[in-house]
Order: structure tokens, then C-alpha cells, then sequence
């Protein structure tokens, strides 16, 4: 069978129309799974499509395929990337993924500087935010924001959370630090340059070590002449 062609753009208040659609796929998709998920109403992915903080997926037959919003904490200085949800006729095709790395390059465009995290049972989304350079962390390197923890409350496993004071559940923490990026690319590159300069130094003293063995003789005749 012929994959689908999907087309994930950034949602609008046009895409209002979805948002009970939506709403209904992720309650019944962690219903299936046995795991919860923060509820969020219909109203509530109104206003992220309003905002221009979700992005949405249709296929090539303008069905709707999928979705995912922004949540920021913390003043903005923790993004979270929620709600990933795909319709049962797509999955399994890759549109995940694709979702994924749209919102999150939604993310690294409107919020450059935050870190991006995510809690999740999931094998297939641990996999996709490795990917894309999400790492494991503990829950302590999460935003200590109460309101986003207070979404917690209709997963099942709350009580699970609550009993651990927020330091572990049944959840795994990722998280991609823009900073933390930065430094592991500039390093290998200032290593490179410590490198050249040691490799500049090691001709020089080759060089200079060559140098004196050729003149040497003609330096010590010059002595013996005037001293």
C-alpha cells in the first residue's frame, strides 16, 4: 500500500474546527496505551492555534492526520513540546517524526534560548527526541514550575508523582539545552585549532632544530677564526 503524503503546517484559528476531534484522539489514544496524559479541552488547543503555537497534519486527501502545541513555563525559559497525537488511520507511516521535528523547530524559532523538555512513556517519541538531541535527565532538571506539574493531575499515574514529591514516575524526562548544544559544537572546533596550533609549534621546533644542525659547522669556524 502507497504511503500518504502529509503536509504539517502551523496551525490557525481556520483549524478550530478540529480541536474537539483532537481532544477525543488523545483521550482514547492514552486510554488504549494505559498511560495519562495532561487533559486539555477543546478551548484550550483553540487558543494554541490562535497563537500560532501548534502545528497540525493533514494528508494528501485533506483528512486530518495529526498534532502537536507548544507549552512554555518558567517565563519561557522551558518549552514543552505536548500533545503529540496521530490519527489510528496514519500511524506507523513516519508522520510522528515528521510532526515532531516540526514543532520543534517551531519551538527553536520562537523560544531560541529555552530548553525543550518532554515526559514520556513512549518507546517510539524517546526514540524521535533522541534524534533530535533530546537527552535522559531527572525530573530535577525540569522546569520547578507548579502550573505545568499541576497538569499532571489527570494522568493516572499521578499519585505515582506526588508519592515521589516530583522526582520520579513512570515517565521518562528528555530534555534538549540550546547551551549545553553550543559547547559540544564549538569544542570539537577549539580543539581543532589547539591541535593546529601544536602541530605549527612541532615544525617550528623541527624547523629550527634543522636549522642549527646546517649552520652549526660554519658557526663554530666563525668562532675558532676570531676567537
Amino acid at each position: 500500500m502507497e504511503q500518504p503524503f502529509f503536509k504539517v503546517i502551523i496551525a490557525t484559528e481556520a483549524h478550530h474546527d478540529f480541536a474537539l476531534l483532537i481532544c477525543e484522539e488523545m483521550e482514547a489514544s492514552a486510554k488504549a496505551r494505559g498511560t495519562g496524559i495532561a487533559k486539555r479541552s477543546p478551548e484550550y488547543l483553540k487558543q494554541k492555534m490562535t497563537e500560532g503555537k501548534a502545528v497540525i497534519a493533514f494528508s494528501d486527501q485533506g483528512e486530518w492526520a495529526g498534532f502537536c502545541y507548544i507549552e512554555t513555563w518558567g517565563h519561557g525559559q522551558h518549552v514543552a513540546n505536548s500533545g503529540l497525537i496521530v490519527s489510528p488511520h496514519f500511524r506507523k507511516g513516519g508522520l510522528a517524526k515528521l510532526i515532531k521535528r516540526c514543532i520543534f523547530d517551531l519551538s527553536r524559532a520562537k523560544y531560541p534560548d529555552a530548553k525543550i523538555f518532554g515526559l514520556t512513556t513512549g518507546l517510539a517519541v524517546m526514540k524521535i527526541n533522541s534524534e533530535l538531541g533530546y537527552e535522559p535527565v531527572t525530573y530535577s532538571e525540569l522546569t520547578n514550575d507548579d502550573a505545568f506539574w499541576a497538569g499532571c493531575q489527570s494522568c493516572v499515574n499521578y499519585d505515582i508523582l506526588m508519592a515521589k514529591e516530583r522526582k520520579n514516575c513512570l515517565c521518562t524526562a528528555m530534555l534538549y539545552d540550546p547551551v549545553e548544544k553550543a559547547v559540544s559544537v564549538t569544542q570539537p572546533i577549539e580543539k581543532q585549532g589547539e591541535r593546529k596550533h601544536t602541530v605549527l609549534n612541532e615544525k617550528w621546533q623541527k624547523a629550527r632544530a634543522r636549522a642549527l644542525r646546517l649552520f652549526k659547522p660554519k658557526i663554530e669556524r666563525i668562532r675558532a677564526l676570531f676567537f
